[in-house]
């Protein structure tokens, strides 16, 4: 099988069921990205605190305060959003029609590849491990899950999308940076990421989203969607 020709359009249809499979598998077989490069928003991210520092001691503090405190329905919200999708972060307050209009899905997909490949790049430069890996008091709820840490590809991802869907629909946009702000910490609450991490994943999102709004490809798709919004 020629895995090339797979059909991305497929691909894109199934992103509200999980884009994590159809993300990898098109690191392998598919495009190096859409809209951007990985590195140019990548090399604007600075190094994560210290290891042992104030600010890395502040980051296992507040771990530690979500641990005693947090309850299995905050558990359990945090797990509904542990894969990193459109659908789960964003999916009853969507500006779209359900099911999502397949157009808007391959854009929305194509996004969120080419900040995936941007948060793998980071990640790599930075190669800082999990917090529970770092610190045997923290159990983490979301389980001790693989990868690494800095900066937050779900901060990333829901800040992006965020920015996104607020111009889309400016009215809504509280609505929008809260929803993806309470995803990013749903990282820290079930202990498998430093604050640290979702600031840094935040300032991602920011920065891959203005450069896309300086890529005319991006610029052309974002007007695609406007048409495939719910009627007012």
């Amino acid at each position: 099988m020629n895995f090339r020709r797979i059909s991305l359009s497929v691909l894109s249809f199934l992103f509200l069921s999980g884009c994590g499979a159809q993300f990898y598998l098109l690191q392998i077989f598919g495009p190096d990205h859409y809209y951007i490069a990985a590195a140019q928003p990548a090399a604007e991210i600075a190094a994560p605190p210290a290891p042992g520092s104030p600010e890395d001691k502040k980051d296992f503090e507040t771990l530690l305060d979500w641990q005693a405190r947090r309850t299995e329905a905050d558990c359990g919200k945090a797990n509904a959003q542990a894969s990193a999708d459109y659908d789960k972060f964003f999916g009853d307050i969507s500006p779209f029609p359900a099911p999502l209009p397949p157009e808007a899905s391959t854009i929305l997909f194509h996004v969120y590849f080419d900040a995936g490949k941007t948060v793998s790049a980071a990640k790599k430069r930075f190669a800082r491990e999990r917090p529970f890996r770092r610190n045997k008091e923290l159990t983490p709820c979301l389980g001790r899950i693989a990868g690494l840490s800095y900066p937050s590809g779900h901060a990333t991802v829901s800040r992006l999308f965020a920015l996104l869907l607020s111009d889309l629909d400016p009215a809504r946009r509280a609505a929008f940076m809260a929803r993806a702000d309470q995803a990013a910490l749903n990282r820290v609450i079930g202990g498998v990421h430093h604050p640290s991490d979702i600031e840094a994943g935040k300032l991602l999102g920011n920065a891959i989203y203005a450069d896309l709004q300086q890529t005319p490809s991006f610029r052309a798709d974002f007007e695609k969607l406007k048409p495939l919004l719910k009627p007012l």
